[in-house]
């Protein structure tokens, strides 16, 4: 270190220390002090009020989320149910039956399963009816979330003969 430096540092030290002096100490009347509290309250309870709409809305969401997974869950039991009973015809030798209903009880409540099957009424370019082949036409009908809904599928079953 140079000579010059040490006055430099002793400079700066004495400069630091008195600002540590110089500065006041602020002092607030107890009003303004009750009212710097009273604004940290409403600070809170606009917070807690925020917090709770939110959690209002996020609680009505996960609401409306397992309402459409429920009502999901009962369209694809149907679609199941339909695609089983489709299987089943179409395995079973012989016609389908004309007119046939079931009464399924599912998890979600009773599905009506109507089957109707009448012969296709196809007919060849030249003009010639296509025999054995029937139309069948499946309906489901069930109540969910308190609304009557329907689904129908319809396919050709063919039995030579």
């Amino acid at each position: 270190m140079r000579r010059g430096d040490s006055d430099k540092m002793d400079s700066l030290k004495g400069s630091s220390v008195a600002a540590f002096k110089r500065r006041k100490v602020v002092r607030c009347n107890s009003s303004a002090l009750h009212r710097f509290n009273g604004f940290a309250l409403y600070e809170v309870l606009l917070g807690v009020f925020i917090f709770a709409i939110g959690v209002l809305a996020l609680g009505r969401a996960v609401e409306n989320c397992l309402h459409a997974s429920t009502l999901s869950a009962e369209e694809d039991r149907v679609r199941q149910i339909l695609s089983n009973r489709m299987a089943e015809i179409q395995a079973t030798p012989g016609f389908p039956d004309t007119v046939k209903e079931f009464n399924i009880d599912t998890g979600y409540g009773v599905v009506k399963l109507i089957q109707k099957s009448a012969p296709a009424g196809l007919t060849e370019p030249d003009g010639g009816q296509l025999g054995g082949i029937n139309l069948v036409i499946l309906t489901a009908q069930w109540a969910g979330g308190g609304v009557s809904q329907s689904k129908q599928i319809e396919f050709y079953v063919y039995r030579p003969g």
